[in-house]
């Protein structure tokens, strides 16, 4: 008998551990926390990233090597605790945060990016075929 109510109790521990894990400062720094939606066509890629909340100087993107690399930062603001310290619980994360995607073929000098309302919108224009094809180099 003892055998199966500690079962259950286990049960009911994992379920609520589950539960917490979402609030950990971990989970929600991660690349997980960066939603990204990213299109295709035969002229470029668009890619979208929900960042609620950042100012968009705290945003910094490079591309190299066929990767979009963008990175946040957002520090701590002091509205974290009320004057007595009463603060009951926080679920926005400040910090720094990172996030990779790789996309081949891109013309690097005429990517373009904007944020609004949330939204980070990065453009990035596929290379012309011309740009792309192999060269043959002759042996002298």
């Amino acid at each position: 008998m003892m055998n199966g109510l500690q079962r259950r109790d286990n049960w009911m521990d994992n379920m609520f551990n589950w539960f917490d894990r979402g609030f950990e400062p971990e989970t929600m720094l991660s690349g997980d926390s960066m939603r990204t939606d990213i299109a295709e066509d035969d002229h470029a890629y668009q890619v979208k990233i929900d960042m609620p909340g950042f100012a968009k100087d705290d945003l910094h993107l490079s591309y190299d090597q066929d990767v979009l690399t963008v990175t946040g930062h957002r520090d701590a603001q002091s509205e974290a605790k009320d004057n007595a310290g009463n603060l009951l619980h926080t679920e926005r994360r400040y910090g720094q945060f990172s996030r990779q995607y790789r996309l081949p073929e891109v013309d690097r000098h005429q990517i373009s990016a904007k944020y609004e309302n949330g939204v980070l919108t990065v453009t990035l224009p596929k290379l012309a075929a011309s740009d792309k094809a192999d060269t043959t180099i002759t042996i002298d």
